[in-house]
């Protein structure tokens, strides 16, 4: 009985083979090869192995002997013969960025597809794609911007910058603004779970039962926030009670405050009771830059991760979802670190 001569693999082949083989990602003809060539390595005859690969016998002979000469870069596909059609990327590039990368009106679109211009030019998208990906454009992106028409933009963004960056010795500094107009919303049917290869689902309609307004204030130096207080409505009045409360929750103290300058933080009534306590000094953003406001980032982890989701029966119900989050994130709670100069923002803005 004849026995075929098994195939000598070369040193720490077997393991690439076998993962080529089990590879989702690798091609059903370079799987097979590899296959070819594991099943030769056992010792199996080459009539078996075309029968369990469905190739012909001379084809296992061509890539036995491929293997023998070259290794496993043999089993891919030689290029095949003829011409490497050539696309000229920069006449792509130069339709897309035409006109401020806007395309004819005639179109009736905003922005660029891949679709659209590879009809426009005759090309396949996935050309376009892979040549918009080299040069990192990207048609479907925007971002927004806002200039700031605060006449004293420099001197207050200066002055909120450097409490961050070197807040006056024996102070403390707080970051105070309001979340408005919080919905109770009530989702119609429970939340799906998390599942292997299904995120958690929500339906999209729901039963709103109200709004709240958290008002918050993050003390700098810890990222803790020190008081919070969650009322119907955000008038002066409101403002000027939670302003009592983190006066009394910072006693004896110089106390920094940093808001933004929204009508309602300027009241006459509030920079009359200020008057009266000169310990307390209000920092005021810059207009538009509301961004430079420190508590906002705390506003966004919290709509993240506790009110985005959530589902509220009544305020009251979404009020206590807001308090527990308040207590457990104080727990956890480290000091966020600004890490720009008001030189280098005074830079970017003019920039833009």
């Amino acid at each position: 009985m004849y026995v075929a001569e098994a195939l000598r693999l070369r040193e720490g082949d077997r393991g690439r083979l076998e993962a080529i083989v089990r590879a989702p990602t690798a091609s059903a003809g370079v799987a097979r090869r590899a296959r070819v060539v594991l099943l030769a390595a056992d010792g199996l005859a080459n009539t078996e192995i075309a029968e369990r690969t469905g190739l012909s016998r001379p084809t296992v002979l061509k890539w036995r002997d491929r293997y023998t000469q070259a290794g496993i870069d043999a089993l891919v596909d030689l290029p095949r013969p003829g011409r490497v059609p050539e696309i000229d990327e920069v006449a792509v590039l130069a339709e897309t960025l035409a006109d401020k990368g806007k395309p004819p009106v005639e179109l009736g679109v905003t922005h660029w597809s891949a679709r659209l211009m590879a009809d426009r030019l005759g090309i396949s998208f996935a050309s376009v794609a892979r040549i918009w990906r080299k040069w990192n454009i990207q048609p479907h992106r925007v971002e927004t911007f806002k200039f700031s028409t605060d006449p004293e933009l420099e001197p207050k963004l200066r002055d909120v910058v450097g409490l961050y960056l070197d807040p006056p010795r024996g102070a403390v500094v707080v970051s105070v603004d309001e979340k408005s107009q919080i919905q109770a919303l009530d989702r119609t049917q429970p939340m799906l779970p998390l599942r292997p290869g299904l995120p958690a689902r929500q339906t999209h309609d729901y039963v709103r039962h109200g709004t709240t307004t958290l008002f918050a204030a993050l003390e700098v130096a810890t990222g803790r926030i020190s008081v919070d207080a969650c009322y119907p409505r955000h008038t002066n009045e409101e403002f000027l009670a939670f302003l009592k409360q983190v006066a009394k929750a910072h006693p004896r103290v110089k106390l920094h405050v940093i808001c933004d300058n929204y009508g309602t933080h300027s009241h006459e009534n509030v920079t009359a009771w200020v008057a009266k306590h000169p310990r307390i000094t209000l920092h005021f953003t810059p207009t538009s830059c509301s961004w430079l406001n420190m508590v906002e980032i705390f506003f966004g982890i919290i709509t993240r991760q506790a009110i985005r989701r959530g589902s509220f029966t009544n305020v009251g119900d979404l009020e206590h979802a807001i308090r527990a989050f308040i207590d457990a994130y104080n727990d956890r709670a480290k000091p966020f670190t600004w890490t720009k100069t008001a030189d280098e923002l005074i830079t970017k803005i003019n920039r833009k």
